[in-house]
């Protein structure tokens, strides 16, 4: 069996069994295929832990987050090798003995409010496009979901008379985000006024957003789109893809949320990676006590 044949298989039996996302599954082949790249013309199966630690060298691993990356192909190495001794492919797991340092968790640059009420009014209302940008963008900061969750949302999944919408997230898991007064607004809006005049005729797209050619939004063409309407808001730096699902979770916290409801309403399995947002709002509570305080 080939090099490429275990990682066909191993990918493969991520989808199928683990139920992981595109997205998760492409990064873990592009891992893979680096190292096997670096290992040349070694094959997967002979390599020994002192391959894998010079694979996971700060100078092979260059990217502008060096630490983040280092543990990404850790993390892809690791599952990889027990699949393959899982698989009895191989006898022993040369990266059973690997650990992976510590990463110090990056506080994300959150959007104030008012700015994004700046967003919220950027799209032009008069247009098809603009109606279904405004709907976007009050969807994305009303739940909370990922890009990859709101180009992807079924039509069908969406209901505006009780104000909720199920979401597929992560590992195929289901959650059901309430949508605020607004939200629900637009997106009414967006079905009856917009939403028509972007599908072609005698047609039907499953999912609730489409793109001016009427087909299913990608990823890419919602943080275009994004990343026009923050410059249109004169929203200074480089607006993240989650700046709204940041600014939604931040926002719930600094205004009285509980950490275990947030974590529910983004889809998180682990609390832990939903304390990030406590950090923002003390960081952020700290810069007005300085800013506002006599003594500060």
């Amino acid at each position: 069996m080939s090099d490429s044949d275990d990682l066909a298989d191993f990918i493969r039996f991520l989808r199928f069994n683990e139920g992981l996302s595109d997205n998760t599954l492409q990064a873990y082949q592009r891992d893979l295929k680096k190292f096997h790249q670096f290992i040349a013309p070694m094959s997967f199966r002979q390599v020994t832990r002192a391959v894998l630690e010079d694979f996971l060298t700060p100078g092979v691993q260059k990217s502008s987050g060096q630490r983040r990356s280092l543990a990404r192909a850790l993390s892809s190495l690791k599952r990889f090798y027990q699949f393959m001794v899982m698989q009895k492919r191989m006898n022993e797991d040369p990266a059973a003995p690997l650990k992976a340092a510590k990463l110090t968790q990056t506080i994300p640059n959150v959007l104030s409010e008012q700015q994004v009420e700046d967003l919220l009014r950027a799209p032009d209302g008069t247009t098809l496009l603009g109606r279904r940008d405004k709907a976007i963008l009050e969807l994305m900061y009303a739940s909370g979901l990922r890009v990859s969750e709101v180009v992807g949302l079924p039509y069908e999944q969406l209901n505006l008379s009780a104000g909720l919408v199920q979401v597929t997230g992560k590992g195929k898991k289901e959650r059901i985000v309430p949508i605020g007064e607004a939200a629900i607004e637009a997106i009414d809006d967006y079905i009856k006024n917009a939403r028509p005049g972007l599908i072609r005729p005698n047609k039907w797209v499953a999912t609730l957003f489409v793109s001016r050619l009427g087909r299913p939004m990608t990823r890419q063409t919602l943080w275009h789109r994004i990343k026009k309407l923050a410059a249109i808001a004169a929203i200074d730096g480089d607006l993240s893809p989650h700046g709204l699902r940041h600014a939604f979770a931040t926002h719930l916290i600094n205004h009285g949320a509980d950490l275990r409801s947030v974590q529910l309403l983004l889809g998180h399995s682990d609390l832990s990676t939903t304390q990030i947002y406590t950090h923002v709002a003390q960081a952020r509570m700290q810069l007005l006590h300085r800013v506002h305080h006599p003594r500060g």
